[in-house]
């Protein structure tokens, strides 16, 4: 039997800074125990010549997360003076926070460094229609600097048939596709790599690998070590608490082939919050706002209730 959650009043709350100049990876403190949200949002003001690519790259976002932030906005001629929102504040994934995370419906890569008290976070490219990104738990079992390429057989006759013929190898540099380093996983087949292709990241553009900036793969080779546990999940809808109140952040969901999903938004949001067992029959919930959120599919931590026991504050329920 599903909990039953009063309804509250609609608020929408958003704290949104002023970004002062450009940001390389996103390494953030962890919040207090029992608190889930990481990072701030911020807002920026374009330029003539910038586009959500040339954005992403300097504010290490991801293209398809850089246009849910921005509804209405054009992603290649935003014009100048067009506020962009740049969506640096996260709920971190559910489960332990240890290790790699990678989230499949928000193309982006979780990293806990042991000891360190901070995340570290990335967007990615993962797999494209027909070659999803699997859901799994494994490990890095191997790191290699200057990758050769070897394309599998059915990505070579993939290739052939529009008329492209790729060599058996492919030998390292700018213009290998597994860009400066990999990172092998202990699935077969599968990696965390750099790219040759920036557009790539943060859209369902591979072969089912995890595509990286350069930049992000290489600071991530010198800080993650053989044997750290990835954990990948795909989980659309997340649940967080920060500072006695409860926020929800919708991504679109994905299907087992990587395009968007037609199922019921509503459950997989209840069933969500039911995941949750530190949640689940204790917070109250404005399902109008919830509703909002699902609609608008934008990635940013949105404020939709309280978990019971929280002390209300005046005007906000």
């Amino acid at each position: 039997m599903l909990p039953r959650f009063p309804a509250v009043s609609r608020c929408l709350s958003l704290l949104v800074l002023v970004a002062a100049g450009p940001v390389a990876a996103l390494e953030l403190p962890l919040p207090p125990p029992g608190e889930d949200i990481v990072g701030q949002v911020q807002t920026i003001k374009a330029r003539y010549e910038d586009t959500f690519a040339d954005l992403g790259t300097q504010y290490d976002l991801g293209y398809l997360e850089m246009v849910a932030a921005n509804p209405g906005v054009d992603a290649w001629l935003p014009k100048a003076g067009t506020e962009i929102v740049l969506p640096t504040r996260f709920i971190l994934p559910p489960g332990p926070r240890e290790g790699v995370v990678i989230n499949l419906a928000e193309y982006r890569l979780y990293y806990y460094p042991k000891g360190t008290g901070t995340v570290r976070t990335y967007p990615l490219g993962i797999g494209r229609e027909g070659w999803g990104s699997p859901v799994a738990n494994t490990k890095i079992i191997a790191k290699t600097a200057h990758p050769t390429w070897t394309p599998p057989a059915s990505v070579r006759a993939e290739h052939a048939k529009e008329g492209e013929i790729l060599p058996a190898v492919v030998p390292a540099g700018p213009d290998n596709p597994l860009g400066p380093f990999k990172f092998t996983l202990g699935l077969p087949g599968y990696l965390i790599h750099g790219s040759n292709m920036k557009f790539g990241i943060g859209t369902r553009t591979s072969h089912g690998c995890f595509r990286m900036y350069n930049d992000d793969v290489l600071e991530l080779s010198q800080v993650l070590p053989v044997g750290t546990p990835v954990r990948i999940i795909d989980e659309p809808y997340k649940f967080g608490v920060a500072g006695g109140k409860l926020y929800l952040e919708a991504h679109t969901p994905l299907d087992a082939e990587g395009d968007p999903a037609n199922g019921d938004k509503h459950a997989a949001v209840v069933n969500a919050l039911i995941n949750r067992k530190d949640l689940s029959g204790h917070v109250i919930v404005n399902w109008d706002t919830v509703r909002d959120v699902i609609s608008g599919e934008d990635g940013l931590p949105v404020e939709i209730g309280m978990p019971e026991g929280a002390p209300a504050q005046a005007g906000t329920f």
